[in-house]
């Protein structure tokens, strides 16, 4: 997001850095919560194949939060105060909200932050523009924890785990994911068109509704790696149809801002 806003290379890679950090960081503290539910059931995962123990993966939470951080300060005081937030909100869904009914309240919160983060760090201000684009990232970040809890279904339930899949169940959960990524998708391509945005932006937006609608697609199986690798998909073409959107939108000159200035 923060090369969509023109930013300086060196500036682009330190926030690309600092955000892979905070998320490596949220994502060892999942592993380690996950490690005794993962023994004998995923034994792919880092700490169940031996590769990585449980007191080096709380090492890596520890070390890859300071960095992100640390990180985040020259961009001044708001993209740190946001990078602690998207901390918080990631060891919130890791140590309270995973595998119950409020799992995807975090995504929800949390995903609209991600360009916040970027956009913010880069330029110390938002675009106008930001008003449409973060209560949509609300719904696609619902849609992706739908999607995520819809990977883990079977081992939820046979566990006593009340996730949002579980508590909707297999059908209805995926309809209701579904619809919600038609919406983000009808959303983007829609502002696009009313903005006369380009051709190629439009390409790519397009081209990510495929992908989202691929994952979508393959999120309905009954195999639960296979919906595993579902959800990461529509995860990654979100982020590609944010990106297009962005780059489509030309929001870094356009006038008006939501903050700072």
């Amino acid at each position: 997001m923060a090369n969509v806003a023109s930013a300086d290379p060196a500036i682009f890679l330190r926030l690309g850095v600092a955000m892979t950090a905070l998320q490596g960081s949220i994502g060892a503290l999942n592993d380690v919560v996950d490690a005794p539910k993962d023994a004998g059931h995923k034994p792919g995962k880092p700490i169940p194949a031996g590769l990585v123990s449980v007191a080096v993966a709380r090492a890596v939470v520890a070390a890859a939060a300071g960095l992100g951080l640390a990180l985040a300060v020259p961009s001044g005081p708001w993209t740190l105060a946001l990078a602690v937030v998207v901390l918080a909100i990631g060891y919130g869904y890791d140590l309270a909200f995973k595998g119950t009914a409020w799992s995807w309240l975090p995504f929800a919160v949390g995903i609209p932050l991600l360009p916040v983060f970027g956009w913010l760090g880069t330029t110390g201000s938002l675009p106008a523009s930001f008003a449409v684009l973060l209560p949509v990232a609300v719904v696609a970040g619902s849609s992706l924890a739908i999607a995520n809890a819809r990977a883990d279904m079977e081992r939820d339930a046979a566990a006593g785990v009340d996730s949002v899949a579980v508590r909707l169940g297999s059908e209805r959960s995926w309809a209701i994911e579904a619809a919600l990524l038609a919406v983000v998708v009808g959303a983007a391509l829609v502002t696009l068109v009313r903005a006369d945005a380009t051709t190629g932006s439009l390409v790519a937006a397009v081209g990510a509704g495929v992908l989202i609608a691929i994952g979508v697609a393959l999120g309905r199986s009954d195999d639960s790696a296979r919906r595993e690798r579902a959800w990461q998909l529509q995860a990654v073409a979100v982020g590609l149809l944010g990106a297009a959107w962005l780059a489509g939108m030309e929001l870094a000159n356009r006038p008006g801002h939501l903050l700072g200035g």
